[in-house]
């Protein structure tokens, strides 16, 4: 079975995202009160970087990826009874409609083919009176160091599909059937898009 990026790449992704710690920090202040006695699902976990932060404030998380390799690295280290790591798809989910508080997609809906159907995905999933938590990295305009990142992940085989701007993500969202309750932009290695969403009621759609 070919190896994908994201199991190619997963024995250093921590030390990749070191230089986004700051952001991240800030990300987790954010987190804390959303996910506070909730049982939450992560998609996309990658090494587990978020759950591990914000496990003691939750009651339980299933974190899960598509990647076997990642899921292996994320249980590394792992000595939290809340805190549950599985390989799976998120266009896919074997939980029941509703089955979750919270659920969290961090930095992979510019990665993946069809985002919308994610978030389909994640709306079923998710409680009517749920939140969606969503950072994602969003393109750093028409700056030279942009363009030269943005190249560099490129020649490494970085699977970017969608290259948004902050405005043009978060009214992604608002048309995918969300209502983006709290944004911010957050300084990154790109921009770190925080959005947090709640589901879009027929009467405000």
């Amino acid at each position: 079975m070919k190896k994908t990026f994201w199991d190619r790449t997963a024995k250093v992704y921590d030390r990749f995202m070191r230089k986004d710690h700051r952001a991240y920090k800030k990300m987790y202040v954010e987190i804390y009160p959303v996910v506070r006695h909730k049982n939450v699902l992560e998609l996309a976990t990658g090494t587990g970087l978020i759950a591990k932060h914000i496990v003691r404030s939750a009651d339980r998380i299933e974190a899960t990826d598509a990647s076997p390799k990642m899921i292996e690295q994320a249980r590394l280290g792992n000595d939290s009874a809340k805190l549950h790591f599985s390989v799976q798809d998120m266009f896919s989910l074997p939980y029941a409609p509703q089955s979750f508080d919270v659920v969290i997609v961090s930095n992979a809906l510019h990665v993946v083919p069809h985002p919308e159907k994610a978030l389909a995905e994640i709306r079923r999933v998710l409680k009517n009176d749920g939140v969606l938590i969503a950072p994602t990295f969003t393109h750093d305009g028409d700056s030279w160091r942009g363009k030269i990142k943005v190249f560099l992940m490129k020649l490494a085989g970085f699977p970017l599909v969608s290259k948004w701007f902050s405005e043009e993500y978060i009214a992604f969202l608002q048309s995918s059937g969300w209502t983006v309750r709290k944004s911010m932009v957050l300084k990154a290695s790109f921009p770190l898009t925080y959005a947090e969403c709640v589901k879009k009621t027929e009467e405000a759609s």
